[in-house]
C-alpha cells in the first residue's frame, strides 16, 4: 500500500488574507494568499493531498451568521477547483476560546479519523498556517510545521519556499539493524552524488557494494560489524536487507521515477540486470560461477545479496551473467543493478509510472 502525504491548511490568513476583524463575511474581503495556488499545484504533483482545519470563532451566531460565511467560502474553493485544487476535507471548528473545545487548534479533536488512517504518510505530512497556534497544532500531530511570514503574527515562510521544501525534499532514508549477529546502518539520498562509504569487514563485498553507490549515481554510506568469526552469511545478509529497506524508504510513492533498466559488459564477462521498482519483490538469478570465493566474498552470497535485496526494497529483479572470470562476473553484476537503479531511480517528471496509480 503507497502512503499519502497530507497537507493541513489554516485557511484565513494561509489560503485567503485575513482582514483586520478577523472575519471573511463578505465577497469583497475575499483576497488570495500571494503564491498559494501555484505551490499547491506543485504539492499536488508530488503527492499531496489538502485538508483545510479552520477555527472560525463563534461560526453560526448573530455576530457571524452561516450565510455570511457560506457564500465567500464557496467561492474561494470554486477558484482553487478551476484551477485543479481540490480539498479533501474541511474541518472547521465553530467555538469560541472560551469554550476550551478539544477540537479548537491546537487541539487535534477534528483529526481522530486522520489518526487512525494507516495510508497516510505521516513522515511527510505537514501544517501550513499564519499563528503559532497552527505550529502548535502540528507539534502535537507530530508533523513539520510551516508559519507563514506576516506582519501581524511573524513567520518565515512564503509558499513558494514551503513547496520547494516539500516538494523537492532529497529523497533521504537512514536505517538501523540491529540484531544479536550483525549491527549495521545504512544511509541513502538518491538525489545526491557522493564518493560511497562503506565498511562491511569485507574488503571485496565492500568494493562490491560501492559500485551501488558510484554506478547508481547516488550517496551510500554502510557501516556493518558482524559476526565474521562464524561466516560471511550473516554480514552479507542483513546488509542487503538494511539497503533495500532504506531504498524503500527514500522511494516514498514513487512519483517521477524513470522505474525500470540496463546491461553492462565487463572484459569477456556480460551482465543483464531487467529491474522494477514495482512494489512486488522478486529475484531469478542466471549464471555459475567456478570459484568458492572472490576475495572474502563467498559467491553463493552473490544471488542470496540481491534476493536479499530485492525482498527488503520491493524489487522485481532478473539478473543474468556470463563470463570465464569469476571477478569479473560477480563486479558486472553489481555494476549492471548499479546501473539500473541509477535509470530507474531517477526522476523523471511529476508522474507515478503505473496505471493502476500505485507502485
Amino acid at each position: 500500500m503507497s502512503l499519502r502525504p497530507i497537507l493541513f491548511v489554516d485557511r484565513d490568513g494561509t489560503l485567503i488574507e485575513e482582514p483586520a476583524d478577523f472575519q471573511i463575511d463578505a465577497y469583497e474581503k475575499l483576497r488570495f494568499v500571494r503564491g498559494v495556488i501555484p505551490a499547491l499545484l506543485k504539492l499536488r504533483d508530488a503527492g499531496y493531498e489538502f485538508v483545510i482545519v479552520s477555527n472560525q470563532d463563534g461560526l453560526g451566531s448573530d455576530a457571524f451568521p452561516r450565510a455570511a460565511f457560506d457564500g465567500p467560502h464557496a467561492l474561494m474553493r470554486q477558484v482553487f477547483e478551476s484551477q485543479g485544487i481540490v480539498f479533501r476535507d474541511e474541518l472547521i471548528d465553530c467555538s469560541l476560546p472560551s469554550d476550551h473545545s478539544p477540537n479548537r487548534k491546537p487541539g487535534i479533536g477534528m483529526l481522530t479519523a486522520y489518526l487512525q488512517d494507516r495510508s497516510i504518510d505521516w513522515a511527510r505530512s505537514a501544517m501550513v498556517g499564519d499563528r503559532p497556534t497552527d505550529m502548535e497544532f502540528a507539534a502535537n500531530l507530530r508533523i513539520r510545521g510551516f508559519q507563514l511570514a506576516t506582519a501581524q503574527f511573524g513567520g518565515e515562510w512564503d509558499w513558494a519556499g514551503i513547496a520547494h521544501a516539500l516538494a523537492d525534499a532529497p529523497r533521504q532514508a537512514t536505517v538501523v539493524r540491529n540484531t544479536k549477529e550483525t549491527k549495521i546502518r545504512v544511509e541513502v539520498d538518491l538525489d545526491r552524488a557522493a564518493e560511497p562509504q562503506v565498511a562491511t569487514g569485507l574488503a571485496f563485498f565492500d568494493h562490491m557494494l560501492e559500485q551501488l553507490g558510484k554506478h547508481g549515481g547516488f550517496a551510500l554510506t554502510i557501516r556493518a560489524e558482524g559476526d565474521l568469526h562464524i561466516d560471511e552469511h550473516h554480514t552479507v545478509e542483513d546488509t542487503a536487507l538494511a539497503l533495500g529497506q532504506a531504498l524503500r524508504e527514500a522511494l516514498g510513492d514513487k512519483r517521477g521515477i524513470g522505474r525500470y533498466g540496463f546491461t553492462l559488459p565487463m572484459d569477456e564477462s556480460l551482465a543483464s540486470a531487467a529491474l522494477d521498482c514495482s512494489g512486488r519483490p522478486y529475484f531469478v538469478f542466471t549464471g555459475a560461477f567456478r570459484r568458492e570465493r572472490v576475495g572474502d566474498l563467498p559467491t553463493e552470497l552473490v544471488p542470496h545479496f540481491f534476493r536479499s535485496l530485492c525482498d527488503a526494497a520491493g524489487l522485481n529483479l532478473h539478473l543474468q551473467v556470463r563470463g570465464e572470470n569469476d571477478h569479473h562476473q560477480v563486479e558486472a553484476c553489481f555494476k549492471a543493478v548499479a546501473r539500473a537503479l541509477r535509470q530507474a531511480v531517477r526522476r523523471e517528471g511529476a508522474e507515478l509510472p503505473s496505471t493502476k496509480g500505485v507502485l
